[in-house]
Parts: structure tokens; sequence; C-alpha cells
């Protein structure tokens, strides 16, 4: 009798298993890094595309070296994203190398086996002598056991056969696979030279503006200082008008002072707008069609002096020249916002949350109307003079302001 081959079945099947979760993994991360390298290619371009059409205007030098600090750090991610790549692809070509050598040696061991049984087989596949082995028996009980034996020869000779026929064509898909990861492994590798060489133009760039303004890094500090105190002054009056409006909704409702301080007092409806926002945190769309992200939120230094910092309560987002300003989510106009020498603010409420789109150039709603997720709410400003159009757009619940990157989809 052919001996009994579980325990061989069972370590097979266990690497089946462990190779088949390995490769899930393999390709689940890889699809992941894919994804984030296409996300961060097309900031690029967007990047490329507003810098050409703005290429005419005379940018101060503060924004310039924003503009290259930004540029800098997605070129930086991108590369260090497609250096992951290539080396999750490096495992897998290394790990399909000694699979390929695996297979072959395990269908050298099969052909050899096969191979033999063959000659043995020829050797009695007379009839007669077949006929003979089973009279040969001393009893009945012998012949049948020796009846099985053939059918079971018989059958592993098929099984063998097949085997050798899968492990064949596993050895041919693997080698496909292998080759198919070197061509992607060689891909990557000529587009992140081009942008290491794209990045290095960059940072010379860089380097030589930021020694031009270290020449006159006093004068330069004081505009910064001076535009910080600007930004300073926007949020403080942007505070004080929703605590205004904190304190009027817990007026009409009837709320003790302690919860007017702290937050909107909110009708049945409201609970479930809010409630709705929250539900959305991370699915919101982006205030403008196109764009990216030049500055954070929170508090950064500057990318100049490094001694100084920027306290952003929000996020700037630069976009196209005539970009139209969408309302993230459903909501109420709470405030039309207009100051001196500040471009128009809309404030919108979304039960207790807030949403500011600041610096606009047309306003297209009133205080008090009910809008629409997506809804054009107004018009980015575009500066003349440089040909910038940003979108500052903020995030708070109540007066607490929060990372609009955890809101927005992507951002």
């Amino acid at each position: 009798m052919l001996q009994n081959n579980h325990p061989f079945k069972i370590v097979v099947l266990l690497s089946f298993l462990f190779c088949s979760v390995f490769s899930f993994s393999q390709s689940a991360k890889q699809q992941e890094l894919e994804a984030r390298r296409q996300e961060l290619r097309l900031e690029i371009q967007k990047i490329a595309k507003l810098r050409s059409e703005n290429q005419s205007k005379q940018k101060s030098q503060l924004t310039l070296i924003q503009d290259f600090k930004h540029k800098i750090d997605v070129l930086d991610k991108f590369i260090k994203v497609t250096n992951q790549q290539a080396n999750l692809i490096n495992r897998d070509i290394n790990y399909n190398q000694r699979k390929i050598t695996s297979l072959r040696d395990e269908l050298k061991v099969l052909k050899e086996d096969y191979a033999a049984m063959m000659v043995k087989s020829y050797k009695s596949k007379n009839q007669q002598s077949r006929i003979m082995f089973l009279l040969s028996a001393n009893d009945f009980k012998q012949a049948y056991k020796r009846l099985q034996y053939m059918k079971q020869y018989t059958d592993h000779q098929k099984e063998q056969g097949e085997t050798i026929k899968a492990k064949s064509a596993e050895l041919q898909a693997t080698n496909l696979d292998l080759l198919k990861q070197q061509e992607t492994k060689k891909k990557l590798i000529a587009e992140n030279r081009e942008v290491q060489k794209t990045l290095e133009g960059e940072r010379k760039q860089h380097e030589e503006l930021m020694k031009a303004i270290k020449k006159n890094l006093s004068v330069y500090a004081a505009q910064i200082k001076q535009k910080q105190q600007e930004a300073d002054r926007i949020d403080a009056e942007i505070d004080r008008i929703i605590k205004e409006a904190i304190a009027k909704s817990n007026k009409k409702s009837g709320a003790t002072t302690t919860k007017s301080s702290s937050g909107f007092a909110l009708t049945p409806e409201e609970k479930v707008l809010a409630a709705n926002f929250v539900s959305n945190k991370g699915k919101l769309p982006w205030p403008v069609e196109k764009g990216y992200v030049t500055l954070g939120y929170g508090t950064q230094p500057h990318p100049i002096d490094n001694s100084l910092t920027i306290k952003s309560n929000g996020v700037r987002i630069a976009t196209e020249k005539g970009a139209k300003v969408l309302a993230v989510f459903n909501g109420e106009v709470s405030a039309i916002i207009r100051m001196k020498n500040v471009n128009p603010i809309v404030m919108i409420r979304h039960g207790d949350y807030i949403t500011l789109y600041k610096n606009l150039s047309s306003v297209f709603v009133k205080e008090g109307d009910k809008v629409t997720t997506k809804q054009v709410i107004g018009e980015v400003f575009t500066n003349p003079s440089n040909g910038e159009t940003i979108l500052s757009f903020s995030i708070s619940k109540g007066t607490a302001t929060e990372n609009p990157a955890s809101w927005v989809f992507k951002m």
C-alpha cells in the first residue's frame, strides 16, 4: 500500500495559506502606497499648473519661500513613498525568486519520481503479468489488497502527472509576475530620478533665495510679525462674533450663562445637523474644486526664520483664478464678516460647529440663508499684484478651532 501522506498535505496547505496571506498583505500595502503616490503626483501637477499661470506675476520673496518650501515637502514625500514602493517590490521579487527556485526543485523531484514510475509501469504493463500478480496471492484477501494497490498506483501516477502540470503552470505564472515586478521597479526608479532632479533644482533656488533674504532678515522678520498681527486681529474679531452668536442663541433658548459661555444651545433639528456633521468627519468635500494646502493648521515655525512662528487657526488653500467657494456641509449662514482692509468672510453654522471661508472677492449668500453641501457661496479673491488666489478655511466647535485636515476628505 502507498504510505499515508496526510502530514505532507497539511504542511503544503499551511505553506499555501501563509503565502496567500503574505501575498495579500503585500498587495494591499502596494495599493495603499500607489494611491498615496498618485495623490502626491496630482498635487505636484496642481502646483506646477498654478505656478505657470502666475509666472508673469511678481511675487514677494516671503511668498516665494513658502511656495518653494511647500513644493520641496511634496517632492520629498513623493520620493519617500516611491522608495517604499520600490523596497516592497524588492521584497516581492526576492520572494518570487525563492519561490521559483523552490518550484524548480520540486518539479525536478516530481519529474524524476514520475519517470521512475513510468519505467516501472512499463515493465509491469503486460496484462498477463498483472493477472499473474493477482493469481499468485495466497488468499482472496491478499488478492483484493493487491488489486487495490494496483488501482492506487495508477491513481497516484495520474495525480503525479496533474501535479507536474499545476507546478509548471505556477512556475510560469510566477516568472511572469517577476518580470512585471522588475518592469514596475524599473519605472519607479526612473520616475524617482526625474523627481530627484526637480527636487535638487527647487532646493537650489530655495537656498539662493534664502541667502538674499538673510541679508535683510530684520526687514522680513518685521513683515512676518506684521502679517501675524493682522491674522490675530482677524481671528480675534471672528472669536468675538462667534461668542455673540452663542450668547444670542442661548438667550433665545433661555439657556444659563454657564451654558452660553461654552457653546450653542441646540434645538432638536440643530442637534441632528451637528450629529450629521460629525458623522461626516474625514469625508467633507473641499471648499474649492481645485487646490492644495500651502499652510497647515496649528502653530509652526516660519520657513524663513525658525525663531518666529506662524499661528494658523485653519488652512490656506492655493487655487485657480475665479475659483468658486463651496459650502462643505448643510447649514445656515450665520454671518458675513466685513472688516477694514480685509476681504469678506462667510461664516456658516452646522449645529454647534462653524465653518469659515476667508478672502472672498464676491459673496453669493446673505445672513440667515440655508445652504446645502457643495453650494457655491462666493468666489476667492485673486491678488492682482502677485496673481495668488488663496482661500483661508477653518472649522471650529463654538470658539474652539479644529484641524480641517481631520474633517476634509484627503486634505
